[in-house]
Formats: structure tokens, C-alpha cells, sequence
């Protein structure tokens, strides 16, 4: 029986030193290229952590808000920023447990980031903004404009979400499936596997990317550098995702939203014109255009096409 013990003991030991080496090794060698630099940029010192963020051009105020994702970031926006900060003041902010701001361990929740968008506004660029969404932080920007529509003009939605999911909430299953991962060191371990460069790569050839073979490599180190920085607590984010936390019926802040509503949808992706008509249902006064030859992010694979539908809707011909 002892042996048995002591053969337990030796293999739990080794397995946890393992675990350890691993996690540690992603954490040391994952910012090695430096991708994600903030020199150029600065930091708004939050009520929950430090959110950095750029300002470039002069004009009126855009601020561009990436895909809620742990392992995206403000780099989404590298191929268009400079192309509207030519007659914009853009702003873009890494959101909070995302890219260069901090990754605090709490519950990441809807109205969370609906705070963040609210403060940045009213705190930084300090009057009216235009604001440009992708995917998974669309619902919290509509419900930021339905609570305070005075610090919003127009919202433009990439690939908004499907309101089916949004409709998903916490549940008890949901809730443990958190808790192992918010866990110190398997947790971690999961996490890490999960965002791996080789997955991150999977994502964009499979979810992302129309051309799948143009899919740039430093783009998949980027997002990978992203979502390890700060000890892969970009964990915390995930895990609140996964339990439905960042999720909310948006259909109320629709029907009532006065503010202009664009909709911006990628033809190749799936049930696009479904999820367009399901936001027009609620709030006719919606305009949708449709994009080609991009899956999910057309500000990364076609930022041309991107930029003369948001140059159109940023600067109506009069």
C-alpha cells in the first residue's frame, strides 16, 4: 500500500512540476516578437484596470472596438486606422482582459464593457463618438448607446452577433465549466492549449479568413501574443464567455435605440442574411450592407472593400 502512495505522490509531482514548466514556458517565450508594442499609445486608468488605447488624426471622433475575444486587440485595426484617421480623430482600445490592458481575475460581464465604453467616452474622447464594432462586442455597444445615446452619433456593426445566442445565459453547468477554468494552474493549462498559434491559425482558416491561404503569420502571432500576455489571464475573459456572462438580450435596446444603426455583413459568412433580417425585425430604420470575400474580419482581409462602406456611412455625401 505504501508503494502504491508513493508511486501516486511521484506521478501527481511530476505531473504539476510538468504543468508548471509548461504554463511557465508559454508565459516567457509568447511576447519573444514584441508584436503588440505600446509605445504608441497610452493608458486610461480605469476604474478596473489600466485600458490602453491610441488616438491618431484630427476631426470627428471615431473609436473602434475589436472583437471580444481573449486573444484579439486593437492590432484588428492596423490595415484601416491610418486610412480614417485622415479625416477622423480615431481612437482604439484594447478592451479590458484583452491585448495591452490589464486581465484582472473577476467575472467579465455585459454591462461590464457597456461601463468601459461609457467612461472611455465621456472620460477620453469627451464628446459625441462614432462607433465601429466587430462580432462579439456588438451587443454591448448597442446597449452602451441605448443607456447613454448623449455620448454616442452613429453605431456601425461588423458582423453583429446572432441574437439567438445572445439570448444564452448563465447556467449551473455553465457556472463549473467556469470555475475549472478560472482554476490557478490547470486552468491555465487548458486555457494555454486552447490558444495555441496553431489553433489561433486553425481559427482564422476555418471562422475568420474567406482566402484561407492568405492568412498572414505575423497576424497569428499577434493574436497568440495577445492572448498571453499578463500570464495568460486572459483566462478570466474565456471563462466568463463561456458561461454566457458577456451575453444579453439586446432586443429592448433595438426597438428603442434612436441613434443611426448600421449593420455591415460578410456575404461567405453562414446565415449572414438570417442574423441581418432578425436586426431589422426590431428596428427597420437599420441600413445593412453586404461585403465580399471575407468571413469575419474584412478590416484585416479586405480593408478596402471595409473602408468605402465606412467612409460612405462616416461621411454621407450631402
Amino acid at each position: 500500500m505504501k508503494k502504491y502512495i508513493r508511486n501516486f505522490l511521484l506521478m501527481t509531482t511530476m505531473t504539476t512540476t510538468a504543468v508548471y514548466i509548461f504554463n511557465k514556458m508559454i508565459n516567457t517565450t509568447s511576447d519573444k516578437k514584441n508584436l503588440l508594442k505600446t509605445d504608441r499609445g497610452k493608458f486610461y486608468n480605469w476604474r478596473y484596470g489600466n485600458i490602453y488605447y491610441t488616438k491618431q488624426g484630427k476631426g470627428k471622433p471615431v473609436l473602434l472596438i475589436h472583437d471580444l475575444n481573449p486573444a484579439a486587440s486593437s492590432f484588428e485595426w492596423n490595415r484601416i486606422v491610418k486610412h480614417l484617421a485622415k479625416k477622423h480623430t480615431v481612437y482604439t482600445i484594447d478592451l479590458l482582459g484583452c491585448g495591452r490592458s490589464d486581465k484582472p481575475n473577476m467575472t467579465y460581464s455585459n454591462f461590464l464593457y457597456v461601463q468601459l465604453v461609457t467612461d472611455f467616452i465621456k472620460n477620453i474622447v469627451g464628446e459625441k463618438a462614432d462607433v465601429v464594432s466587430t462580432g462579439e462586442s456588438s451587443s454591448f455597444s448597442l446597449m452602451a448607446c441605448n443607456m447613454n445615446p448623449e455620448c454616442f452619433n452613429k453605431i456601425i456593426i461588423i458582423n453583429p452577433s446572432d441574437l439567438a445566442t445572445l439570448n444564452k445565459t448563465p447556467n449551473k453547468r455553465k457556472n463549473a465549466l467556469k470555475f475549472f477554468i478560472d482554476t490557478p494552474m490547470l486552468g491555465t493549462l487548458i486555457y494555454n492549449l486552447i490558444y495555441t498559434n496553431r489553433n489561433i491559425n486553425h481559427t482564422f482558416y476555418n471562422r475568420y479568413y474567406y482566402k484561407r491561404h492568405m492568412v498572414p503569420t505575423k497576424l497569428v502571432h499577434a493574436y497568440h501574443e495577445a492572448a498571453h500576455i499578463c500570464h495568460s489571464n486572459g483566462k478570466y475573459l474565456l471563462s466568463s464567455m463561456k458561461a454566457n456572462y458577456t451575453n444579453i438580450n439586446i432586443v429592448h435596446a433595438l426597438k428603442k435605440i434612436n441613434n443611426s444603426i448600421y449593420l455591415i455583413e460578410s456575404k461567405e459568412k453562414t446565415n449572414c442574411k438570417e442574423i441581418i433580417n432578425s436586426y431589422l425585425s426590431y428596428n427597420s430604420s437599420i441600413e445593412a450592407s453586404y461585403i465580399n470575400n471575407s468571413i469575419y474580419l474584412p478590416q484585416l482581409e479586405v480593408p478596402e472593400q471595409l473602408l468605402d462602406i465606412l467612409n460612405l456611412y462616416l461621411d454621407p455625401i450631402k
